[in-house]
């Protein structure tokens, strides 16, 4: 029978994560790691990992391109300047096209603009070329955010570009793996639906606390 841990919240997701991604590093050449967090919920999580790996913590701002009257359903994603990533499939199935959706995709690329200088505040984005990159997120469901950016970051060279998370669905982990070279993941239930039926408390991520965590402040998640 599968054991299966619901998290108390982000937090403590984090730490179970970071204790994972420990022994991980001590069997893996780690060069100058970076822990990248998808914000705003990665970014509680990726704190306890950042810690644990003596390694900085910034964000990378991907934004969802939603379903056409159901925004909260991916159909693709938008990550810095990079053409935007489509679900081709779900473009099919749902009788869509890139170009119907190219206002949608100016929308969020605006927004995704507009919070990358809000939770840096003019600070430029870190260095990946020839580091160790950790992607953190709080989960993953469809996959189509961190698929968008882990193509974003490769394009950067990084040595070694790793997604790490809490848990999945167990077929997005595994379409994900070709996309990173390590993928550690801690749960992959058995009828996984959302992400946040893992977790005690699910409460949104406040900017603010992505602000302070990013500005060194404590995060209160």
């Amino acid at each position: 029978m599968q054991h299966v841990m619901h998290f108390r919240d982000r937090r403590h997701a984090g730490q179970e994560l970071a204790a994972r991604l420990t022994e991980w590093a001590a069997a893996t050449e780690v060069v100058d790691p970076l822990v990248l967090a998808l914000p705003r919920g990665g970014v509680p999580v990726a704190v306890p990992v950042a810690q644990a790996l003596r390694a900085p913590l910034d964000v990378l701002v991907v934004r969802k391109i939603g379903v056409p009257g159901r925004p909260e359903s991916g159909i693709g994603a938008v990550a810095g300047d990079d053409p935007p990533l489509f679900d081709q499939q779900s473009l099919t199935v749902l009788g869509l096209s890139e170009d119907r959706l190219a206002d949608d995709v100016d929308r969020e690329r605006a927004e995704l603009r507009r919070r990358e200088q809000l939770y840096r505040s003019g600070r430029p984005a870190p260095a990946v070329r020839g580091r160790t990159v950790i992607l953190v997120d709080d989960g993953l469901a469809t996959g189509v955010t961190a698929r968008a950016a882990l193509r974003h970051l490769r394009r950067q060279e990084p040595a070694r570009l790793v997604l790490a998370v809490p848990v999945s669905d167990a077929g997005t982990a595994n379409r994900l793996r070709a996309e990173a070279d390590d993928l550690l993941c801690l749960q992959q239930p058995v009828g996984f639906r959302a992400v946040g039926e893992w977790y005690e408390d699910f409460a949104q991520v406040p900017d603010e606390d992505v602000i302070a965590t990013l500005d060194g402040g404590p995060a209160t998640s």
